[in-house]
């Protein structure tokens, strides 16, 4: 009679490397802002590697820092105009854009709550993705939405000195892209077998905006974008949610998915 053999045991957490890799790199680099870095050197990381909208505007959009300064002390309060000014001025004294930080501030959050919030977003909808994609275009597809995050965030707040961060762009992106073929119908057939969410074919145009359940998910989602933005600040690190760069990024994963996707888009239904 043959022996029995042992299980496997199973992972707790199954995630594909890149994606353990990435939430790793997240929590390290918050890890040594919060425990190592003096509280000068962490504010100085903060302004050198976070989007700030007026030095794009002043780098490339041709305003005077001055005049964003002006508008600035035009809204403050009478107590607060000496020390915004003052910031102000110095972040945008060397009238440099620095446009790394279209990727860079995804690396940086506000508080422990920020960045296991985008974490855990990175776990469900990057998982799909990584699976389905492999690391390389994991990668692509979450730098173009981080960008485009930054991008759509910048053009509604040209005049914001405030810093813009957290990978929640990025992590909005992988969410719009995993709707092309998380949504499917579960009884599609992939290679004449069911298939896993991340194996099914992906959903036409016409297919994916009539599917109800990502017209639900996508209601849901923008509503909650709006109630965490404009009616209930969340305090992660001192900031409200920058509801445009998780559009900006959404939109990007939408858009380019399809153009990245290396499984062909279902052509005619393969299972009543």
């Amino acid at each position: 009679m043959p022996l029995p053999q042992p299980r496997a045991r199973e992972p707790i957490f199954n995630l594909p490397p890149v994606v353990t890799a990435s939430i790793l790199a997240l929590v390290a680099i918050h890890a040594l802002r919060m425990f190592l870095l003096p509280e000068e050197t962490d504010f100085q990381v903060v302004i050198d590697w976070a989007v700030i909208p007026a030095r794009w505007s002043v780098a490339y959009g041709g305003v005077e820092g001055r005049e964003i300064v002006r508008m600035l002390q035009d809204g403050a309060p009478a107590d607060a105009m000496g020390p915004i000014a003052a910031y102000a001025q110095y972040v945008l004294g060397d009238g440099e854009g620095r446009p790394w930080t279209a990727l860079t501030y995804t690396l940086l959050h506000g508080s422990w709550a920020h960045v296991l919030i985008n974490s855990i977003w990175l776990a469900a909808f990057g998982t799909p993705i990584a699976r389905r994609c492999g690391a390389g275009r994991f990668f692509l597809l979450s730098a173009l939405s981080a960008i485009g995050g930054a991008v759509l965030y910048a053009a509604m707040n040209p005049t914001q000195v405030f810093p813009l961060i957290g990978a929640s762009g990025a992590v909005s992106g992988l969410m719009a892209a995993a709707s092309w073929f998380m949504f499917a119908p579960a009884a599609w057939l992939w290679e004449g077998r069911l298939s896993e969410p991340h194996e099914r074919p992906r959903q036409g145009l016409g297919d994916l905006i009539r599917n109800r359940s990502f017209l639900i998910f996508l209601g849901v989602w923008f509503a909650t974008n709006y109630l965490f933005a404009f009616a209930q600040p969340i305090g992660i690190g001192e900031g409200t949610i920058a509801w445009e760069a998780h559009v900006g990024g959404f939109l990007v994963g939408l858009v380019v998915f399809p153009w990245l996707d290396p499984l062909p888009a279902r052509r005619n239904r393969l299972s009543a």
